[in-house]
């Protein structure tokens, strides 16, 4: 076959148009390398050619997912691509879930051998893990290089229709399908061979990784609720109006403490939501009913509660790392434990 004809999708920040606030901009083609496929075009190293990029705005393709899939496909079929390569994402939540989606919809609807990139905790991943081949990458645009150097061998062996290996072999997030194939050695040795390396403190890699499940102990229930102090915490990303402290919409990098003290209802005037993976319309008209503050204070005076203590906390759940989420948990735990809290109602969206 002569070069391989390449499709390439990225968002609305990719392509140098801009940020959040070009999110919603329609899809669009352009019969040119843009950003990343620079990049992936160099590491074809003249196998295959990106012949035109697919630009979508990350708001535009999730609030609209059904007409923008439509208007994508119709694009990505005028040009006849060998290949389709989406992203890559990294951790970006709405990009990766787009990148997913559209890479899925190119490999069933249109028959077209396609791939995508992004971190292990993009909910892209779990959502089309098992659909599509997803090329594991870090948590940033950081980590571009790395990125394109696993995708690049990828796509080229699936436009080729070759044999594709496993997940540790080709850096693609595992997909959850099994392969029957012949060991040098039988399983009883092979995990005998395994037990002598861990008894002795040497690496091994286990061929069935158990799930990591994080188990928190309850706490012992709420002696008297009506004297208890009572505190907000959200991922939902209500903040003052004007987002003083920036909260990223997505993949957020850090959270916000806010007081409340005299505060009996949240307003339009006083409040909005800085999160990016919701309409906003509701929670921007009351942010109440992300954050119920009036409730807790009628309840407060209702002496169902003892109070509801002087400061909130919110960040944006959205595509963020479960490493910040974690390290935040902790931060605004040890704080509130600090402050004499009882207990603590955690709201999402």
């Amino acid at each position: 076959m002569g070069k391989i004809k390449v499709v390439h999708y990225i968002n609305q920040f990719f392509a140098g148009i801009g940020g959040e606030e070009k999110a919603d901009i329609k899809p669009e083609v352009r019969e040119e390398v843009i950003g990343p496929g620079m990049a992936l075009n160099a590491e074809f190293k003249g196998e295959a050619e990106i012949v035109a990029t697919v630009i979508c705005g990350d708001s535009y393709f999730n609030e609209n997912v059904e007409e923008a899939k439509a208007e994508i496909l119709e694009m990505v079929k005028k040009y006849e691509p060998d290949l389709f390569i989406a992203g890559p994402a990294f951790n970006a939540g709405r990009y990766g879930v787009a990148c997913a989606t559209i890479t899925a919809a190119v490999q069933s609807e249109l028959g077209i051998p396609a791939l995508t990139a992004m971190y292990e905790e993009n909910p892209g991943v779990d959502m089309y893990r098992k659909d599509i081949y997803i090329v594991a990458t870090k948590n940033s645009a950081a980590g571009m290089r790395d990125a394109v150097k696993k995708m690049a061998p990828l796509a080229l062996k699936l436009a080729k229709g070759e044999e594709i290996g496993s997940p540790a072999a080709e850096h693609y997030h595992a997909r959850g399908i099994r392969k029957n194939f012949f060991a040098d050695k039988r399983g009883s040795a092979r995990a005998v061979d395994m037990l002598i390396k861990k008894l002795k403190g040497e690496e091994f890699e286990t061929e069935y990784p158990m799930p990591d499940f994080d188990r928190v102990e309850p706490n012992p229930a709420v002696k008297d609720i009506t004297k208890a102090t009572i505190a907000l915490v959200t991922s939902g990303g209500i903040v003052p109006k004007g987002n003083p402290d920036h909260i990223e919409s997505s993949s957020a990098s850090k959270y916000g403490k806010y007081d409340i003290e005299g505060i009996e209802d949240l307003t339009s005037e006083t409040h909005e939501t800085a999160h990016g993976g919701y309409d906003p319309v509701y929670a921007n008209e009351d942010a109440d009913r992300v954050l119920p503050v009036d409730v807790l204070r009628e309840m407060e005076k209702e002496g169902k509660i003892g109070k509801l203590h002087r400061y909130f906390y919110t960040t944006v759940g959205n595509g963020t790392a479960v490493k910040n989420a974690k390290a935040f948990g902790e931060e605004i735990g040890k704080e509130l434990k600090e402050a004499g809290v009882d207990a603590v109602i955690l709201t999402s969206t």
